[in-house]
């Protein structure tokens, strides 16, 4: 039977594989994520960037957000599966409850300068699972 600290870290790591899940359906669906100007789409999608013209700044923009949708995403997997099936190997390695400290800490100081209030808050929701969950299981 998991343990507290096991499922509040599954959990963060549910919020997170959520949030880059969604972010990566956002990329590829609908116009959440188009400029409001339909011009600069047009634009976008007709001037390539300064390093290469084998691509342009539309292109470039659609992988951006699908590279930047697979941290969160494999972060989720990998900490929520560790959680579950393998919390003697997560709780027992300060390295990996660091790195995955580290990991919200960078998240936060790019969600405060570049994201919008629901990407932050699901961070921070996410970030207080984890410091829970690394309070109450690291060993």
């Amino acid at each position: 039977m998991p343990t507290l600290a096991s499922l509040l870290m599954a959990a963060s790591a549910l919020v997170v594989l959520f949030l880059g899940t969604a972010h990566l359906v956002l990329t590829y669906r609908g116009k959440a994520l188009h400029p409001r100007d339909p011009e600069l789409k047009t634009r976008l999608e007709a001037v390539s960037p300064v390093i290469t013209r084998q691509t342009t700044m539309w292109k470039a923009w659609i992988g951006f957000n699908a590279s930047h949708s697979y941290s969160p995403m494999l972060f989720g997997l990998v900490y929520g599966y560790l959680a579950l099936a393998r919390p003697d190997v997560l709780f027992g390695d300060a390295f990996l409850l660091a790195l995955g400290l580290v990991w919200f800490g960078l998240y936060i100081v790019l969600a405060r300068l570049y994201f919008f209030r629901t990407p932050l808050l699901g961070i921070l929701v996410g970030t207080a699972l984890y410091v829970a969950a690394v309070m109450l299981g690291w060993r």
